[in-house]
């Protein structure tokens, strides 16, 4: 089987590959069109976010047998339209869970106790200690919307705090004993954080909005290690400006990727010049799954799922 490699990822990736015996193929810099032309080459392609698997694509790739893409989601691909077409998709969610349930605890504490704010005004030269007055995790309650690898990893990191965590998830019977599941209603009248671990879909889709914010009993702490997209900034920065939420660590946003360095030499939106002044909020490159170890995991975990699957 002949694999084309779409994007740069961990050496073992094609290392491994290689000595399972697939035919490995890199191009890195190739314009979509161009790809498309020699697609049906190939069984099988790797990439990561470089461009979007669309009907068109899948139509080209007339012998293709599986998408890997090395990452947690498959936002990118249209997978109802490649299952169709019989085609396997790999995602690797297992390899990175762990960085993201790191990142989604250490925002969280950085937000409770000012780091960034405090480390600013240190620099500075400002010693301000009654300002940066810290709140405790201990006796929250933290909510989790989504309850899938990645809420169980930010869960099981959770177990070392005094805190009951909730989950709320469209699928039934998630919950363990790192987190209780319980109807949106609940989840809403409870907690006192709320961390997004779900992936981008049409339900996702601007789910995080004024509406849905209003609905909780309490004002809350909000992270988002999930998908940009899933959140109305607007509507968040109505939030925060209003104190329903306290403070936000955000690893994604919905201006993200090319459009999102062209905002700093065009017109900045509103929502987001709010954001980056804001002293509640916390603000990330969309880096919570990608760590040293992720980059070495996730193509472990690509490699283990095409041998399970092909060989």
């Amino acid at each position: 089987m002949k694999i084309l490699h779409l994007d740069t990822n961990h050496e073992l990736l094609i290392n491994q590959l290689n000595h399972l015996g697939f035919t490995n193929h890199e191009d890195y810099s190739s314009s979509k069109e161009k790809i498309e032309a020699k697609i049906n080459e190939y069984d099988g392609i790797i990439l990561r976010s470089r461009f979007s698997i669309d009907r068109q694509f899948l139509d080209t790739a007339t012998n293709l047998k599986f998408i890997g893409r090395v990452g947690a989601g498959l936002e990118n691909i249209d997978c109802e339209y490649a299952q169709q077409k019989g085609i396997t998709l790999i995602a690797a969610p297992e390899g990175n869970r762990n960085a993201v349930g790191e990142q989604a605890l250490g925002m969280l504490l950085s937000l409770f106790n000012k780091l960034n704010k405090a480390d600013r005004e240190v620099r500075s030269g400002k010693w301000q200690r009654e300002a940066n007055r810290g709140v405790e995790l201990d006796g929250k309650t933290v909510g989790l919307i989504g309850y899938g690898n990645m809420g169980k990893a930010f869960a099981k990191k959770l177990r070392g705090f005094d805190v009951e965590v909730l989950c709320y998830d469209i699928k039934e019977k998630v919950g363990d004993a790192n987190a209780k599941q319980v109807s949106l209603a609940e989840f809403q009248q409870r907690v006192d954080v709320v961390s997004l671990h779900t992936p981008q879909t049409p339900l996702t889709l601007n789910m995080v909005n004024t509406a849905f914010i209003n609905q909780f009993k309490k004002p809350f702490w909000f992270l988002n290690t999930a998908r940009g997209k899933s959140v109305v900034t607007a509507d968040l920065v109505s939030a925060l400006k209003s104190g329903k939420i306290l403070g936000a660590g955000l690893d994604v946003l919905e201006y993200e990727k090319s459009s999102f360095e062209d905002m700093f030499t065009t017109t900045m939106p509103e929502a987001f010049q709010y954001l980056i002044a804001a002293e509640n909020v916390l603000l990330t490159p969309h880096i919570a799954g990608w760590t040293m170890e992720s980059k070495e995991k996730l193509a472990q975990t690509i490699v283990d799922k095409i041998k399970a699957e092909f060989c």
